[in-house]
């Protein structure tokens, strides 16, 4: 169903675009021809869940591949629980970050970010962390099968799938991570209309459906 958000004194629209239940290693410019090119109109732009860009990349784990590790485990005892997301409260993911940071950089971010929440300020694990690690995704049983059992990790060279996307097909792209918590502008093609802060702002309420609603694609209008 369209939506309509009001940002800095502007109406938009936001289209999701539905579509089959996209596979492992799916050809990502393909889908974008298929489904969001017919509905395209001059100055619109696309927003893409960065989950679909790693599934299309297989850029995945099965929690077959994970165990958690002592450090993970002892990380999620004081990662902030949502009652409407997973977050990091599952092992598996939070190893995954583990893996991608390194324990020594991990164990740091641990130190720093226990210092921080003493002066209240939040954030500084995420951080440290570094290496994209808040963008994993997956292991949510309220996800649809199969993706119940694998994550997603950081999108490869996003800047450079955004690009491509709109020098292939004259779409301007933003690659976003959005959950039920917050929304992240990951990247953007160079002549997206709108900077990452409105783009954020226009996003905000994560209009994308990634699971049962099928909608990875977001088409944004300005409305005149």
């Amino acid at each position: 169903m369209n939506s309509y958000v009001p940002v800095k004194s502007c109406r938009y629209v936001r289209i999701p675009i539905k579509t089959h239940l996209i596979q492992f290693g799916e050809n990502l410019t393909s889908l974008i021809k298929r489904y969001v090119s017919p509905k395209i109109k001059n100055g619109d732009w696309l927003a893409i869940s960065e989950k679909v860009v790693s599934v299309c990349q297989n850029n995945v784990r099965h929690i077959s591949t994970v165990k958690a590790g002592w450090l993970a485990k002892l990380i999620i005892k004081g990662v902030k629980k949502y009652p409407n997301d997973i977050g990091f409260s599952k092992p598996e993911k939070m190893q995954l970050a583990v893996e991608l940071s390194g324990q020594p950089r991990m164990i740091l971010a641990i130190i720093l970010g226990a210092i921080g929440k003493l002066f209240g300020i939040r954030g500084i694990f995420w951080i440290i962390a570094g290496h994209r690690v808040a963008e994993i995704d997956g292991f949510n049983p309220d996800s649809m099968y199969p993706y119940t059992e694998y994550a997603a990790l950081p999108p490869k060279d996003p800047e450079k799938i955004c690009q491509e996307i709109e020098d292939e097909l004259g779409i301007p792209t933003a690659i976003i991570d959005g959950n039920n918590i917050n929304v992240k502008i990951i990247s953007q093609s160079r002549n997206a209309p709108a900077d990452k802060k409105t783009s954020r702002l226009i996003l905000l309420d994560n209009p994308m459906g990634q699971d049962a609603e099928l909608t990875p694609f977001v088409l944004v209008r300005k409305q005149e």
